[in-house]
């Protein structure tokens, strides 16, 4: 049940995520900085997509998927067809990775040290759930300030 639920609101703002990067008005703003706004929407999608192709895709799908964190958030000025062109394969990969697992699964330890200390397998894909949200909501704002 769990699983499905996750699927469900992963692949809802995955889905929010990439209407929020096509509405830009102007794809150059998609990667602007300003003031107190250290990422752009740009480097947050990155961010988002580097993170559920780890945790999840490579994790349970085993899609190989080999992160680089660092230009997650250095990169920049990737066209924004591109941009979502990452975020709908992201989508195919959480969802192909997410059918793999199985209830029991749930409550084994991840298998990679995320936090301070061990966690379940549960309580990660909780928290990639709730840190896309709170990224999309920070892309939303993003957009909404600097492509005005």
């Amino acid at each position: 049940m769990l699983i499905q639920t996750l699927q469900k609101l992963l692949n809802r703002d995955l889905i929010r995520l990439k209407n929020e990067i096509i509405s830009y008005k102007n794809p150059h703003n998609i990667w602007l900085i300003d003031h107190e706004i250290f990422n752009s929407a740009g480097n947050l999608t990155l961010h988002l997509i580097g993170n559920l192709n780890t945790y999840i895709g490579a994790e349970f799908g085993k899609s190989n998927y080999t992160r680089d964190r660092p230009l997650e958030f250095s990169l920049k000025n990737i066209p924004q067809e591109e941009l979502v062109s990452m975020i709908e394969e992201t989508i195919i990969v959480v969802n192909n990775s997410l059918n793999k697992i199985q209830n029991e699964d749930l409550i084994k330890e991840y298998p990679i040290l995320v936090f301070d200390q061990p966690c379940t397998c549960e309580f990660v894909l909780v928290h990639l759930s709730t840190h896309l949200s709170y990224h999309l909501g920070q892309i939303n704002y993003h957009r909404r300030l600097m492509d005005h």
